[in-house]
């Protein structure tokens, strides 16, 4: 992207959900040009998660134990607990679960890339909202260990809209629609 380009984010794509119920996951896979190494580290250090993650962490993620979450945009504070950390493979945070894997990236020059899962529970009626803004998540992650970082958004931000109902219409699930806190941090 190049300086002063706007980001728009890219079509719904590689997200799904498993349904038992009321009870909904959501799972989100993308691939990222960078070791995992690297993409561990911007899982779990406090300072690198503030530049691309929906929430702030009072600590460390890399370590079991209880940690305090902001989520981003609504200042909802949570006290969750990161009850698996394999470093660079295995994060379990609360109700959402990170595995990281490996990937040769061949021509890329750097080697090896990721490819980064997460399983997130989350509310049925939430699912598309959910979706949309991991995505963007994502993208942030991705521009940010690029180098080319464009800042973290709260769900709402550009192109957030249109995610939500294209994952909606994927998922056959609620949109809720409207704008969750429209804003960027």
């Amino acid at each position: 992207m190049a300086a002063g380009e706007a980001y728009e984010p890219g079509p719904a794509s590689g997200a799904r959900v498993e349904k038992d119920g009321e009870q909904w996951t959501l799972i989100l896979e993308r691939e990222l040009r960078h070791a995992p190494e690297r993409v561990w580290q911007a899982l779990t250090e406090p300072a690198h998660l503030r530049e691309w993650a929906p929430f702030d962490a009072d600590g460390n993620l890399a370590e079991p134990g209880p940690v305090q979450l902001t989520w981003v945009g609504t200042g909802r504070t949570i006290v969750a607990k990161v009850t698996r950390a394999e470093a660079p493979r295995v994060l379990e945070l609360g109700d959402m679960r990170w595995e990281l894997e490996r990937v040769s990236r061949r021509g890329s020059g750097t080697g090896s890339g990721t490819r980064l899962r997460l399983w997130h529970r989350i509310d049925r009626r939430f699912i598309a909202w959910g979706a949309a803004g991991w995505h963007i998540c994502f993208d942030v992650l991705d521009r940010l260990l690029s180098g080319t970082p464009i800042g973290r958004m709260a769900a709402g931000g550009e192109g957030w809209q249109r995610l939500s109902a294209e994952y909606a219409q994927q998922f056959g699930a609620e949109n809720p629609g409207g704008s969750a806190n429209v804003q960027k941090p």
